[in-house]
């Protein structure tokens, strides 16, 4: 790799830190949105059916209490605007972006095709252009924000690649995210789950004492697991661990089928359905968030 080779591939890296880091900045930004939308809600159910009932015996508590519900409420659209429609589109055009300048510049790196040639270098470079110049309306994302120090990845060949690439983010990334989203989906149905007992147990001594005030908040807490549950239901937990455990299990398979030693062809053609099976995870997943 001469001169020239090596500056495009640093310059291709630091940009694709750029834009990955807005990526993760805009994602981060939809779930605390989402989240807070969600707390908002869960606060002015509560405060709404405390203040009714705070009310008889002292007034001012009373009208706290609904002044709480109130602006609690209220806040809701305003926030859940931060997670909105163009805000999701933003975030997955700006991931996908930094996950195609990773695909070309791991491709160069292992040299397969297109970057077998003597001009492989303006190559990357012309493709590195043309992707960036879809996404400059989103620039300005990237504006305050500074390439990470990072090494180039160690990828030489096609063996390199296999083993930096494919089993890196299967070890490093896919059974981790796979697991992440377990644990996650675990913690709602409990969520849900405790939320239904005690909707059962209000509902129960409603009936049985003929108290008013339960049958009251068996309503808030059937909203409140509502809520729960689209939020989760927007999150997508279940559906991305399937997915990062399939991409897992695919990319797996395709190592495990690549033949040692292959011909220029084959290693093109393994490197090309990697490339594939990762960005085919990521349109996947970012068309499910699209359509929570």
């Amino acid at each position: 790799m001469g001169d020239s080779g090596e500056s495009t591939v640093q310059w291709l890296w630091d940009r694709q830190s750029v834009w990955s880091q807005a990526a993760d900045r805009a994602k981060r930004a939809i779930g605390r949105a989402r989240t807070v939308a969600l707390v908002l809600g869960v606060a002015g159910a509560c405060a709404g059916t405390a203040a009714a009932q705070v009310m008889a015996w002292s007034e001012g508590a009373g009208k706290a209490l609904a002044l709480v519900a109130a602006v609690a409420v209220g806040l809701v659209p305003l926030t859940a605007r931060a997670a909105g429609p163009q805000q999701v589109r933003d975030w997955t055009r700006l991931r996908a972006l930094s996950e195609e300048l990773k695909s070309e510049l791991y491709a160069y790196l292992a040299r397969v095709a297109p970057y077998r040639d003597a001009d492989a270098s303006r190559v990357l470079l012309d493709r590195a252009e043309l992707a960036l110049a879809d996404a400059g309306d989103l620039a300005g994302r990237t504006l305050a924000l500074a390439p990470r120090r990072r090494a180039l990845p160690a990828v030489t060949d096609v063996g390199s690649y296999a083993q930096v690439r494919v089993a890196g983010q299967i070890e490093d990334y896919y059974r981790p995210r796979a697991a992440l989203m377990s644990r996650r989906g675990a913690q709602v149905r409990w969520a849900e789950l405790a939320l239904a007992a005690l909707a059962v147990v209000l509902g129960a001594v409603s009936v049985v004492f003929g108290a008013d005030w339960a049958t009251a908040w068996v309503a808030t807490v059937t909203t409140v697991a509502a809520a729960v549950t689209a939020h989760a239901a927007a999150a997508r937990y279940a559906y991305q661990e399937l997915e990062f455990s399939r991409t897992a299990a695919e990319l797996e398979r395709l190592s495990a089928r690549r033949a040692q030693g292959a011909d220029p062809a084959a290693d093109d053609a393994f490197v090309g359905r990697c490339e594939r099976v990762i960005s085919a995870q990521n349109e996947g997943w970012t068309a499910k968030w699209r359509s929570a």
